[in-house]
């Protein structure tokens, strides 16, 4: 596989230093994306740049994850109006160990000599002085040049402090060490980061130029991947509760399925070249197929597929169908009656709920009762409202229509105390308490 072309056909190749390609045709080389631990989870914002390490191992070469131990203490101006608060030594470790556990789901870390590699920048930062960092970046690497880059000048306008300031050299350095400690030759990541990336072989060239003088051969390379927006440029990777996160305590596969399943038609096309590891062909007959029944979403469930079974497991992915079937689809009561306990909480978390004691069950002469008084007014707030929704064909209880408003409250209970009732496309939890 040359992973030039295939970051080509995909559309993750958004620029690269001269030289780079030739390089990555000669010989296995290492390369490497740098993380800030600002969060225990990774979130699928960040799932491009993994993909591109995803793909350097796919192609033979060698990936390095840096968790920036030391530069997450202070915080990349690269894309942001203020400066970020500084978080605590152990945040950051807590952060780091979390991060590591979700990388190990896309890269190899035992599979010969491209096995994957974590790093902490923390271990090399750590040993070095102030003093000893200025002799070491700061005298090969000019102001003139630093406030060049777009994510100064950006931030000039409303102030930058000099530790953002010197975030740069920083990034700057991890390169410069990586390429003598663990011959690193490569910085890839977002096209945001290639002001940070090309300081790092900046400095390379300065400190180690001596041993390239009169050839034409690079010390160092860089190459970056295009920021993923939806189809209007806007931001992809929020939904409207805010990040979806790689972590299933803090997105659930449920959740996280459904993100990928809402993905409207014009956007799937870049993301499913981007987020799975389909070959042209088989995207391409997925496309075909999606163009001939777009109803079926057959690009949204194929991404969605891929991506939850690599992020939460196969298990995971079987819950999620499961919950959107259940929620949305043509779930029955046996469908009902076979999830477990344990899933249950999982398949109706944020669907709401009310509790109803016995005392008020036993007050409900009907459904209509139930489903008005019984439920407090949260399903529907008067009897009148309850019966001409029943009437109308427009509920089901325990995805059983009923169309008698006085039918009785005798009702199968779901796992002995939950009554799922659904009115039109909304979901509500009736529990007994």
């Amino acid at each position: 596989m040359n992973f030039i072309e295939e970051l080509r056909w995909r559309g993750m190749l958004n620029d690269m230093t001269p030289g780079t390609e030739e390089q990555l045709r000669k010989e296995m080389t290492a390369g490497y994306i740098g993380f800030d631990p600002t969060a225990s989870s990774l979130h699928i914002g960040n799932l491009a740049t993994i993909m591109l390490l995803v793909h350097l191992q796919r192609a033979g070469h060698k990936p390095f994850a840096l968790v920036g131990g030391a530069t997450g203490m202070i915080g990349d101006p690269s894309g942001k109006a203020a400066e970020r608060e500084f978080l605590s030594e152990e945040t950051l470790r807590r952060n780091q160990e979390g991060i590591r556990g979700q990388l190990t789901k896309f890269l190899d870390f035992d599979c010969g000599a491209n096995s994957a590699e974590m790093v902490n920048n923390y271990d090399w930062f750590r040993e070095i002085s102030f003093l000893g960092f200025l002799r070491e970046a700061g005298k090969h690497i000019t102001v003139n040049y630093m406030m060049a880059k777009d994510s100064v000048k950006k931030r000039l306008e409303t102030g930058i402090s000099f530790t953002e300031f010197s975030y740069q050299l920083l990034q700057g350095y991890d390169f410069y060490w990586l390429y003598k400690n663990k011959g690193v030759r490569l910085q890839m990541g977002g096209s945001d980061q290639w002001g940070n990336i090309t300081t790092g072989t900046e400095l390379i060239r300065r400190k180690e130029g001596s041993a390239s003088e009169g050839t034409d051969e690079h010390l160092a390379y860089a190459l970056t991947t295009p920021l993923v927006t939806k189809a209007d440029g806007t931001k992809f990777g929020k939904s409207e509760s805010g990040n979806v996160w790689l972590d299933p305590a803090m997105t659930s596969p449920y959740q996280f399925y459904q993100f990928w399943l809402n993905t409207a038609d014009a956007d799937c096309p870049r993301l499913i070249r981007v987020f799975t590891l389909l070959s042209k062909e088989e995207i391409e007959e997925l496309e075909r197929q999606h163009t001939e029944a777009p109803h079926l979403r057959i690009l949204q469930k194929a991404i969605a597929k891929d991506v939850t079974i690599r992020i939460h497991s196969q298990a995971g992915y079987d819950l999620a169908v499961k919950a959107s079937e259940v929620l949305f689809g043509k779930a029955t009561l046996d469908t009902l009656r076979s999830i477990e306990s344990d899933e249950f909480a999982i398949i109706f978390e944020g669907v709401p709920q009310t509790e109803i004691t016995a005392d008020e069950l036993a007050s409900c002469k009907d459904i209509t009762d139930l489903l008005s008084v019984g439920s407090k007014g949260e399903i529907y707030a008067s009897k009148g409202e309850a019966r001409r929704a029943i009437s109308q064909n427009a509920v089901s209880l325990n995805k059983i229509k009923v169309s008698d408003p006085a039918t009785s409250v005798d009702l199968e209970w779901l796992q002995e105390r939950y009554i799922l009732v659904s009115k039109g496309k909304k979901n509500h939890l009736l529990k007994k308490v």
